[in-house]
């Protein structure tokens, strides 16, 4: 997803394995024993018990426990064990616009962590991706010294080291693009580029190589559009275009084994919000703040339907998903509203519920990361 809200950090250190604070206090020894008279299979186990909130510590004890803590195979020896949970990583922002910060919410609603400080200038018009249980800020636009510029950095959030580093950059600099993870790939889609010039540039990431190349570009520019993933293709809609007039509807859909793309119609336009849950495509339309819109990618039919009133009627949403429900957190601080949750598989007419889980501050983006 991409996001044209403002993010503003104070430029902090990038905790990363190059960072001489966390490279003085861990072993140099990344050949030995996981745990000393121990097989590494049942070391792993063990490591993979310890409760979340002590993963970061864990992280500073040695090189050998800090790469396995970033591996895949640590979030998959605690699925194996029955311990990944779900939870809400969602960016406020202040009553006043000014600062904004990533909080931790749990299954319940309750703020359990305050990231750090994200490295970098202030930007607009970034992406959010998580991939392989990690969260990834992408790209942007930033304005240094009264000018401004596209960038191409990207920046990852480990939960479990409780810590940022920053990954190789993209090929393109760009902003107010389409972004979305499909088969542990990321992909990013148009956009605007360095010079403000529209883009049909497309790039993928690899984050067992760390390194982006660049695939087949799009049909035509395509610009604040937004992307997601299903059944291992890549999906294109919204914003506008060079080959239409006012916001598209054609969806570009992009299959990584063919390095193909081919169009689909029907697609949703002025999206202001966007999750996917199962295999379907929840959006909410600027048009129509109090209808959902329901996308199949399958077939590319789409339903609408309505949503309950709760708070001001001007309430605009941000979308996330927890437990297998569509959370609806209002954009704005709005003291009136509460949280609404719709459950797809649940019977006709008892789709919708309130929920007390708000966040505090106004809600710029949420993201679901199990850990």
């Amino acid at each position: 997803m991409s996001f044209f809200t403002l993010i503003t950090q104070d430029d902090p250190p990038v905790h990363s394995e190059s960072n001489p604070v966390i490279d003085s206090r861990v072993a140099h020894d990344i050949d030995g024993p996981i745990l000393p008279g121990l097989p590494d299979d049942v070391a792993k186990y063990c490591l993979a018990l310890v409760p979340r909130r002590y993963l970061p510590a864990m992280g500073s004890v040695c090189k050998k426990w800090r790469s396995f803590l970033k591996s895949q195979e640590f979030i998959t020896v605690r699925k194996l064990a029955g311990l990944l949970e779900e939870w809400l990583y969602v960016l406020t922002m202040d009553s006043e616009g000014k600062e904004s910060h990533w909080v931790v919410l749990d299954r319940l609603g309750h703020e359990r962590q305050l990231l750090p400080p994200m490295p970098g200038p202030t930007m607009a018009g970034f992406g959010v991706v998580v991939v392989n249980e990690k969260l990834l800020v992408m790209a942007g636009y930033s304005v240094i010294d009264g000018t401004g510029t596209a960038s191409a950095d990207v920046y990852e959030y480990d939960c479990c080291l409780n810590s940022w580093s920053k990954l190789s950059s993209m090929r393109v600099a760009r902003y107010d693009f389409a972004c979305a993870e499909v088969n542990g790939k990321v992909y990013a889609a148009g956009g605007y580029g360095m010079d403000g010039d529209s883009l049909s540039s497309v790039e993928m990431y690899d984050p067992e190589s760390n390194t982006w190349t660049m695939i087949e570009s799009l049909r035509r520019p395509r610009w604040g559009c937004f992307a997601c993933g299903f059944d291992g293709k890549l999906y294109v809609m919204g914003g506008r275009s060079s080959f239409s007039i006012g916001n598209s509807r054609s969806v570009d859909v992009y299959h990584p084994e063919r390095h193909t793309w081919r169009e689909m119609k029907n697609g949703c336009v002025m999206v202001t919000a966007h999750a996917v849950l199962g295999k379907k495509l929840f959006c909410m339309e600027w048009k129509n703040q109090r209808r959902l819109a329901i996308f199949n990618p399958e077939d590319g039919s789409r339903k609408t339907v309505a949503v309950p009133m709760t708070g001001s009627s001007s309430i605009g949403f941000c979308f996330g998903i927890l437990g297998g429900k569509l959370v609806l957190f209002s954009v704005q601080d709005e003291p009136g509203y509460r949280t609404l949750l719709y459950d797809p598989s649940a019977s006709p007419g008892s789709e919708w519920c309130t929920s007390e889980i708000k966040p505090s501050g106004c809600c710029l983006c949420c993201v679901t990361i199990k850990s």
